[in-house]
């Protein structure tokens, strides 16, 4: 954590009256009530204003040699420089929040902007240029359908949509109105930025918000996770100086969305605050993957376990030798998949868990301590611990609820999900896990019916309601089911209509149907046709019953 003491950050009671840069104060009314916060920890090293971009371009910006000149963003052949992405970074700044200039959106720190495009350096300015002029960034990912955008854009309130021009196609079909701008098709929102003349960054309070990720969690209802300036700083004094340690030398790849929390630290905040290069790979596969670290000479890839075993299958004849090791998250690591990499690339994978709403990783393995199959032990700032559903610590050996504190943690943008996420000052994450004697901890399961598949995280809900949809599907109920490759599949037990037609056919529609109505990766990879669904004497679906069989391996 920062050495250097400045004035201490008002109490979390003060927070919503503390100073703030923002005239729209839409995300300070809607913050959590003083006694819903998570108790914070080691925070009162940092200064009372801080700017996540000031903090994160803070070599370059300060004028330190050389910093300008290295290189920031790697994207195929095309490289930017970190005086190329501070430049872009301001410029798109001046564009956002100028009255006067030809095509300025005339936006006021605290105004909300959603974000859409692939993994990219334009996005990432994108993101920073939010932070730089006190915007609100809120970032999302390339696969989602405008029904879930218009989700995320009302709960958020934002009149401005910037993104890739070339996934405006789902933009424009949003019910949400906005003032949709888009860079990449040389059009009047390119022009603007390189005519814009670059402007300061603004003196943002630690404690404003910089950046609202929306989680959907088990009710397929979106919740904003809001995170402050002074938690982006947080996370690359802890995780980021504790596990990952990059440098100048790193050169970082790998495959989470830049909108994931994952991808936002792995690519955007942890290789900036080092001064390290990142590759972004827009259409992440094992062979694109394998190919940005052979031709880059990457030395830290950030990915899912899911990843690690497809790559398996392809790494005979790879060159890795230029890699430190792997990091892991999204899903538990299990035993054999590191065992098996490890084997096959002489490359360590550091597993770890983390979440939205602590914005990054809190439990980690380390490059020198490590145990295959466990999450690993505290990330230096954060204290986990085990306890019962009333929050009494466990014994060693025994499973229980996974809690943490630290210097961040959950604050849902007006969200009575908050009281269930935090209670008395701790972070419940919703996992299962066990303590042994050393204070390794080990992943058991999810507490609710979240299914996380591949490291993305699906809610039942919302697949059952886009299956509901076609006009076939008489009844359903989705759940989450073991796999080995996934962690976890999307199944659903369908009731056809009468006039549904042949299996195997409607099983393909069904697919594709869920494809083009929700995210694809959410579709049910199995579909399981039954007569009726179990239920209780007052109508609703047995859920558990179904999983209950699906682990007992019985079908009917």
């Amino acid at each position: 954590m920062p050495s250097r003491c400045a004035r201490k950050l008002p109490s979390v009671s003060d927070v919503t009256s503390a100073p703030t840069a923002h005239e729209d104060h839409f995300c300070r009314d809607r913050l959590p009530p003083a006694d819903q916060w998570p108790t914070l920890t080691g925070v009162d090293g940092y200064p009372d204003l801080l700017n996540a971009a000031d903090f994160l371009l803070a070599a370059v910006r300060a004028g330190d040699e050389g910093a300008g000149e290295r290189t920031a963003f790697i994207r195929g052949g095309d490289a930017w420089s970190y005086a190329d992405l501070d430049d872009r970074v301001a410029r798109i700044a001046a564009v956002l929040t100028s009255a006067t200039a030809d095509g300025g959106l005339a936006l006021v720190p605290g105004n909300r902007v959603l974000l859409r495009g692939f993994n990219s350096p334009e996005l990432a300015a994108a993101i920073l240029a939010c932070f730089h002029a006190g915007l609100v960034a809120v970032p999302t990912m390339p696969l989602l359908r405008a029904g879930e955008l218009d989700r995320v854009a009302e709960r958020a309130s934002c009149s401005v949509v910037l993104t890739d021009s070339r996934l405006r196609a789902e933009v424009d079909a949003m019910a949400h109105e906005a003032h949709v701008v888009a860079w990449g098709d040389g059009g009047s929102f390119d022009a603007a930025v390189a005519a814009a003349t670059p402007a300061a960054a603004v003196a943002t309070s630690a404690v404003d918000v910089a950046m609202l990720l929306f989680t959907s969690g088990t009710t397929g209802v979106p919740k904003a996770a809001a995170h402050l300036h002074r938690d982006i700083a947080a996370i690359c004094d802890t995780v980021g100086a504790d596990v990952y340690q990059l440098s100048p030398t790193d050169v970082v790849t790998g495959t989470p969305p830049l909108a994931f929390a994952y991808g936002f630290g792995a690519f955007c905040a942890f290789p900036l605050r080092a001064g390290a290069a990142t590759v972004l790979i827009e259409t992440p596969s094992p062979d694109a993957l394998l190919d940005a670290i052979e031709t880059h000479r990457a030395t830290v890839v950030f990915t899912a376990p899911t990843a690690y075993r497809a790559l398996l299958a392809q790494v005979e004849g790879r060159d890795l030798s230029s890699l430190r090791y792997g990091a892991s998250a999204g899903e538990t690591l299990p035993a054999p998949t590191y065992e098996a990499f490890l084997a096959a690339t002489d490359v360590p994978l550091l597993d770890g868990i983390g979440s939205t709403e602590l914005l990054h990783v809190f439990l980690s393995n380390r490059l020198d301590a490590a145990r295959p199959g466990a999450t690993g032990i505290d990330v230096a700032g954060y204290v986990n611990r085990v306890v019962d559903d009333d929050g009494n610590e466990v014994a060693t050996g025994e499973i229980g609820h996974l809690e943490v504190q630290g210097p961040t943690g959950c604050l849902y943008l007006d969200d009575e999900r908050q009281k269930t996420y935090v209670r008395n000052g701790w972070n419940r994450t919703g996992d299962l896990y066990s303590r042994d004697a050393d204070g390794w901890f080990y992943y058991q399961s999810r507490a609710d019916d979240l299914i996380v598949t591949a490291g993305y995280n699906v809610a039942g809900p919302e697949v059952e309601a886009a299956l509901l949809s076609h006009p076939a599907v008489a009844e359903c109920a989705v759940i989450g089911v073991p796999d080995p490759e996934r962690g976890q599949v999307v199944k659903a037990y369908v009731v056809p209509t009468a006039d549904a037609g042949e299996p195997d056919e409607l099983r393909r529609q069904l697919q594709a149907h869920v494809k083009d109505t929700i995210a694809p990766y959410k579709y049910p990879r199995s579909i399981e046709f039954r007569g009726e669904l179990p239920k209780t004497g007052t109508g609703k679906i047995q859920r558990f019953v179904l999983r209950e069989t699906a682990a007992d391996g019985v079908s009917s």
